[in-house]
This record gives structure tokens, C-alpha cells and sequence, in this order.
């Protein structure tokens, strides 16, 4: 069943969702809407055919699955911008993090099948792991939304409580992956290579290892035995690496990381 989308906010993944939508060819571009203030700079979204409007209430009006893409501070003022425009043909997914289901609810005070997702930036390019939690939604419902995101990349059903781990793992992961990949093409730069082939031979290498553990469903330490040799050079690497604290630094980070988020 085809439905007509509202992406509130055109921000990086509001934006980020629509290109993955219309890559993954889940819609039609005339069946998204994108809304921001500033609509110039939804010009690249409106040429691919887009509606492209700031005005919120009319773009849920006219849509029958709502995407919550605005920051935190936002949520409030925003939702009470369209509230009146919502009814029982609505579903309600938010991407907005720190922001529980249970206080979108208190906000537009209409039973609505209602989500939260949490995406990454890799949306964009379909490469994205969501976390979505729900309440209210039937089978239909939650299957619609599901499949919307697997369209963009890999979907996973948890708990709401875990939403804020999740944006950690999930999302300020990447930048996590971005680091290790960046210190390793330096490593490469040091090693003898030009930028620009480190970067490719880092990547490569990162997204191959990921793929094994999502094709063959492996653990990582069956991966790394077939790379550790007796007295090879992979091991000597690995182990020095744990003695400068690889591993701790980053479960550290994590922690971290959570930790300010569960705080505010």
C-alpha cells in the first residue's frame, strides 16, 4: 500500500532519509514531503522531484506516515504546530533522540500508532542499522515501518529503554568507526603509502570485515584467529595494541558516551 511521507525537519537525516528513500525506491519523490524553514537549501531534493514546503500542518495533512527529524529542543513547539492536523491515518515515527514515546504522547494527545527509530547517517546511502521501538501500532503497522528502514539498510526490534545505548552503538559509532579508520590510514601514510590509496585499502578493509560478521553470522575473535599466524606479524600488531589499551579506550568511550546522554 503506497502512503504518502512527511519528513519534519530537512536537517543531515532528514535529508539523509529522503535520498536513502528515493535510492531504495520505496516511493515515488512526489509521494516525500521535507519541511525546514529554510527551503533553499532543499533545492538538490526539490529537482529530484520532492515537495519541498515549510510549512508543517500542510505537510501532514496531506501524508499518511509522519518522519519526526528536528532536534530536541524542537519536539515541543514543533509538534504542537501540526498536532491539529493529526488523525487516526497517522502514523508517528520519531528519530529524534532523548525523546520518549510516552512525552510525544502527552504533546499531541491522540492515540496514534507511534515509533521511535533510531537511523545513522548511513541512511543516506542504505547502509544504515535502525533500532525501532513502538506503542500502539498493529502488525500492519509495525511491519510498514520496518520495512521502510530495511529499505535503507538493517532493522533491529528492541526495547525503548535501550534507545539512548542504542544511539551510542549505533550512531556515535560511526564516528567511532571513522577514527579507527582514519588512525589506520595514517599508520599507512607512515608505512610507505600515498593518502589516498591508504584511505581506500582502510575502508575496503573495514567494510569486508563487517560484511563478514553480517554474511556469516561469525563471532569476531573466529575472524581474527584466521588472520593471527604463531609469530606472525598480525598477532605482534593486536597484541601491542591491547597494551596501549585499544580495546579498554574504546568500551571506555562507549561508556562514556552513554553516560552523557542518559544524563541530560
Amino acid at each position: 500500500m503506497n502512503k504518502k511521507i512527511a519528513i519534519i525537519g530537512g536537517g543531515n537525516l532528514g535529508s539523509a532519509i529522503a535520498e536513502g528513500l528515493l535510492k531504495s525506491k520505496f516511493c515515488k519523490a512526489s509521494d516525500i514531503t521535507i519541511t525546514k524553514r529554510k527551503i533553499s537549501t532543499l533545492q538538490t531534493l526539490k529537482d529530484k522531484g520532492v515537495k519541498v514546503t515549510a510549512n508543517n500542518a500542510e505537510a501532514v495533512l496531506n501524508s499518511d506516515l509522519i518522519i519526526l527529524a528536528v532536534k530536541p529542543y524542537q519536539v515541543s513547539d514543533v509538534l504542537n504546530s501540526f498536532k491539529k492536523e493529526l488523525s487516526s491515518k497517522h502514523i508517528l515515527v520519531s528519530v529524534v533522540t532523548g525523546v520518549l514515546l510516552k512525552e510525544i504522547d502527552e504533546i499531541i494527545k491522540i492515540k496514534l500508532p507511534l515509533f521511535r527509530a533510531m537511523p545513522n547517517t548511513a541512511i543516506a546511502i542504505q547502509e544504515s542499522i535502525t533500532c525501532l521501538s513502538f506503542t500502539n501500532a498493529v502488525a500492519s503497522q509495525i511491519n510498514f515501518v520496518k520495512k521502510l528502514f530495511s529499505t535503507l539498510g538493517k532493522v533491529t526490534m528492541i526495547d525503548e529503554k535501550l534507545m539512548e545505548a542504542a544511539t551510542v552503538l549505533g550512531a556515535c559509532g560511526t564516528a567511532y568507526a571513522m577514527r579507527y579508520i582514519r588512525a589506520n590510514i595514517q599508520g599507512g601514510i607512515e608505512i610507505g603509502f600515498d593518502a589516498a590509496t591508504a584511505s581506500l585499502i582502510a575502508a575496503q578493509t573495514v567494510k569486508g570485515a563487517a560484511e563478514l560478521l553480517l554474511q556469516k553470522g561469525s563471532h569476531p575473535e573466529q575472524e581474527i584467529d584466521k588472520v593471527t599466524t604463531p609469530k606472525g606479524c598480525t598477532i605482534a600488531g593486536l597484541n601491542e595494541m591491547e597494551h596501549q589499551g585499544f580495546s579498554s579506550s574504546l568500551i571506555k568511550g562507549i561508556a562514556v558516551s552513554y553516560n552523557k546522554i542518559a544524563k541530560n
